[in-house]
């Protein structure tokens, strides 16, 4: 019976062993993501009043956790009985990772105009302030949404020859920490200016060094928000690229000469411009008509 139980123990201990491994290559393979949803996040995050920032941020991440746990069983499911939709919806998900790369890349070469504020505009009301804010969460939501559906998409193409067991720990734990380590950066992102202004505001002297601590955090929160975005972006066609590469036979070793990580971005690039050339295309013939 004792070896019954220590029997136990060990094959727990394996368990845990190669979930804690899988769970780190998981991780590498969705940090792309992860980077990309810290970046939109940050964004979305910001701009309210000093105030709201926390409450906000607390009802994305509610709205990030129901999204987990609507997806997460959905995935396991799909890997269960449908293996093969698993890489169906990798390599989506890949084409959406590369049409949004090379969108953010085509917005910020090709000029576009600016919405236009009319110099009349009323200060809005504190009803219209908080349905802005409910509009805002929603559409933060959604983005987490779709994000989460390839971050678990992608966890879950990296253990998908492992037991059902490992794969629902090792999905679990990415799914989890996409949301708590996102949202909790996040939170310290959007709060560096208040906590700069306090650091100003701790003394009365001029250009103490709190004063020069507390302008920098100020003057780097729009810096950080704008790196973030850029990273993200590289990261997004690295990721789909990546996917490409791993998931389509025919692009296996097409140029082994090459680096992987320069033929992964390459291969991500091109097929986020393709991907937004039909898009493009297609709203324009649809609006002709």
């Amino acid at each position: 019976m004792a070896s019954g139980f220590f029997a136990i123990l060990d094959d727990v201990a394996t368990l845990l062993d190669d979930v804690a491994t899988m769970g780190k290559v998981a991780t590498k393979k969705t940090s792309g993501i992860l980077g990309d949803d810290l970046a939109v996040n940050a964004e979305k995050a910001s701009g309210f009043v000093s105030q709201r920032e926390l409450p906000v941020l607390w009802a994305i991440t509610k709205g990030s956790l129901l999204n987990k746990l609507i997806i997460l069983p959905i995935a396991f499911l799909l890997s269960a009985f449908a293996p093969w939709a698993v890489k169906v919806i990798l390599v989506l998900g890949g084409l959406y990772l590369a049409y949004e790369g090379a969108e953010k890349i085509y917005e910020f070469f090709v000029p576009h105009p600016s919405p236009h504020i009319p110099s009349d505009l009323e200060i809005p009301q504190k009803s219209d302030i908080l349905e802005m804010e409910k509009r805002k969460i929603k559409s933060a939501i959604l983005t987490d949404f779709i994000l989460s559906i390839e971050i678990v998409i992608i966890a879950l193409g990296t253990v998908m020859n492992k037991p059902l067991i490992t794969q629902i720990l090792v999905v679990s734990f990415v799914a989890l920490l996409a949301t708590i380590g996102v949202y909790g950066l996040v939170a310290l992102i959007v709060r560096m200016d208040e906590f700069g202004a306090r650091l100003i505001a701790i003394n009365g002297e001029d250009n103490s060094i709190t004063d020069i601590i507390g302008r920098f955090f100020v003057n780097a929160l729009p810096w950080v928000i704008k790196s973030l975005s850029v990273i993200g972006t590289i990261a997004l066609l690295l990721v789909s690229g990546g996917i490409f590469v791993h998931y389509l036979p025919f692009l296996h070793n097409l140029f082994p000469s090459v680096p992987d990580l320069l033929v992964e971005f390459v291969a991500g690039l091109l097929a986020g411009f393709l991907v937004l050339f039909f898009v493009k295309a297609g709203k324009k013939l649809f609006g002709r008509h």
